[in-house]
């Protein structure tokens, strides 16, 4: 992992433009943090970020889970500031790509949420995803409420044992506040990787059942 100190230098802002309506939900995926005309999201909602591998399959898994009222690709638990995909894939930023969702539903909601992540992808492969290799790649959930790390830190402890009982290895998973999380803050990626795999159905896609299920309660 690239320090701090070494990561590339970055810029102020978005060195691209952003699209704000997602293409599946049809709902603001930029809320607070657009660069113009911010818009909060719903008072009911909470903000959670998803790491397993390459963005494009973990938002595909999220956006489906019911309770979920936008979701975005993008890159968070680096150094630098407003990284273009380029950067974060030189491993020189310290990102992992990255997927945050706004969800209704509480604890519900949330672990129908972890129940997906655990299961679409591979959280033992520390830094890899079949292929896909590097600390982009990273396995990790970055919570923005202490409720939320409760229930993630559960949903790992219970999720450790199915895969004990299966045979499989110790989850390698990172597991932090985003605030905590290499400068605090997520980025939206760049226009072509928002919902990708549903404009384009036949894309590369290395997520799914891993095969260890487990109800996370």
């Amino acid at each position: 992992m690239v320090s701090a100190e070494e990561a590339l230098p970055g810029r102020e802002r978005y060195p691209y433009p952003l699209v704000r309506e997602h293409e599946v939900l049809g709902t603001d995926m930029l809320g607070p943090d657009a660069p113009t005309g911010p818009r909060p999201w719903p008072e009911d909602t909470e903000e959670i970020i998803l790491a397993g591998g390459c963005f494009w399959g973990i938002e595909r898994i999220a956006w489906q889970v019911p309770g979920v009222h936008t979701t975005s690709s993008g890159y968070a638990g680096g150094f630098t500031p407003h990284p273009t995909y380029e950067e974060v894939f030189s491993a020189q930023t310290g990102h992992a790509e990255a997927v945050r969702v706004i969800y209704r539903g509480g604890e519900d909601t949330l672990r129908a949420l972890l129940t997906q992540f655990w299961e679409q992808h591979d959280p033992t492969t520390e830094n890899r995803q079949g292929n896909d290799v590097g600390t982009e790649y990273r396995s990790a959930v970055y919570w923005t409420t202490p409720e939320q790390g409760e229930v993630v830190m559960a949903s790992k402890r219970a999720y450790q044992g199915a895969l004990a009982e299966a045979g499989r290895g110790r989850i390698t998973t990172e597991l932090s506040p985003l605030a905590e999380a290499g400068d605090g803050v997520y980025y939206t990626a760049e226009p072509e990787h928002q919902q990708y795999l549903a404009k384009n159905p036949m894309g590369y896609c290395n997520h799914g059942f891993n095969g260890v299920a487990c109800a996370i309660d």
